[in-house]
């Protein structure tokens, strides 16, 4: 494939099995949200971590705004990396690399306007990854993923260009946008998550003409 694949909201072994076998370099293990698809108990985000072992990264989606709440919540989950679905402070990214230096961190920017840019920006010097999605953390009850809207990618490209991380791009994605998406916004994986389901079922295949859009 042309980028990374991340099939996020993944919900059990066997859907992790499906994403791996399709191409995905990684999946992604929803813990508490305000809203939004997707959420498992975090004992079934360490169950399927484990089980994934070696075959793929795993990625913790936590809502957690506090350093030590996000440390507290990956060692109940145990994943290789941590996505950070909502704004920290600096502070609290000095905290978790302080505690557990070996994982690595993704940062989710939700691209509203040009603001989003220099968000991006900012966080680029604290997280190894940065994540493109659809949310809005400002509602009263925030949206921080699992959407299926799209965003400005004319934004987003703006972003890809300037940070000096790799990013992900999510929100709205599926066979029938994702090339366009790629081309437009060149960015260094996919994420996707209601693109590939069904009922809230991972869709062999929309997952599988989504890889093929990647080809």
């Amino acid at each position: 494939m042309r980028v990374k694949l991340k099939v996020c909201c993944i919900k059990s072994n066997a859907e992790a099995d499906t994403a791996i076998a399709a191409g995905a370099s990684a999946i992604g293990l929803v813990g508490r949200m305000p809203s939004g698809p997707g959420p498992i108990d975090d004992s079934l985000i360490y169950s399927i971590a484990q089980y994934t072992g070696q075959k793929a990264d795993t990625f913790l989606l936590t809502s957690e705004t506090g350093g030590k709440g996000v440390v507290e919540h990956y060692k109940r989950t145990r994943t290789g990396t941590i996505q950070i679905v909502d704004e920290i402070a600096p502070e609290d990214y000095n905290y978790i690399r302080k505690e557990i230096p070996d994982v690595k961190l993704v940062q989710v920017i939700h691209v509203i306007d040009e603001h989003s840019v220099e968000q991006a920006l900012r966080f680029a010097g604290y997280a190894d990854y940065l994540l493109l999605d659809s949310g809005n953390p400002n509602l009263e009850v925030k949206e921080l993923g699992g959407t299926g809207r799209t965003h400005n990618w004319n934004i987003s490209r703006k972003i890809v260009e300037q940070v000096n991380v790799p990013v992900f791009l999510a929100g709205g994605l599926n066979y029938l946008n994702v090339k366009e998406a790629v081309d437009r916004v060149m960015p260094y994986g996919i994420d996707v998550c209601s693109g590939v389901r069904t009922g809230g079922s991972l869709d062999v295949g929309k997952l599988e003409r989504f890889v093929r859009e990647l080809e």
